[in-house]
């Protein structure tokens, strides 16, 4: 029996909160509100008060696609934050190989300019066979060295 006077408690509660208001002006000039409209007098409809279950179309629509209104929640602000301390490390990781390559850059353009002064500056300059054997540049190796050295250096240096 309590079970009964319960369920029908909460059902008077539901459709009480369901209920469509209506405003109107009595006799007296009386601003009254219902939820029934009376007879024979003109009463306007009420939109529902914000958060109830009987939300317009274009809020419900608003809320399926995810357009939040207020303050974010707990586990929002915590989702943005996380997203942002990603973001974050992706970009200092992308800092990072940018000066791991122009550190790279600078140390083979430093290498090139080596070679190129070694080449150019008249010296003994030896290269080894694919058999180990060590032989010297004369003038005729020289020149096609001197050339891909030149080549290095403005790849690298520009």
């Amino acid at each position: 029996m309590l079970r009964v006077l319960i369920f029908g408690l909460m059902l008077t509660v539901a459709a009480g909160a369901s209920a469509q208001l209506y405003r109107w002006v009595d006799q007296d000039g009386k601003v009254r509100y219902s939820d029934t409209p009376p007879v024979g007098v003109k009463a306007t409809t009420l939109k529902p008060p914000p958060g109830s279950s009987a939300a317009e179309p274009a809020e419900a629509d608003a809320a399926a696609k995810g357009a939040k209104k207020g303050p974010l929640t707990p586990a929002d602000q915590e989702a943005e934050y996380r997203k942002r301390q990603a973001d974050a490390q992706k970009g200092r990781e992308k800092q990072d190989q940018a000066q791991r390559d122009l550190e790279a850059k600078r140390d083979n353009c430093t290498r090139a300019r080596e070679s190129l002064a070694a080449l150019e500056s008249g010296q003994r300059v030896s290269r080894y066979t694919a058999e180990g054997e060590r032989y010297y540049l004369d003038d005729a190796l020289r020149a096609p060295e001197i050339a891909r050295a030149r080549e290095s250096v403005n790849s690298w240096c520009n």
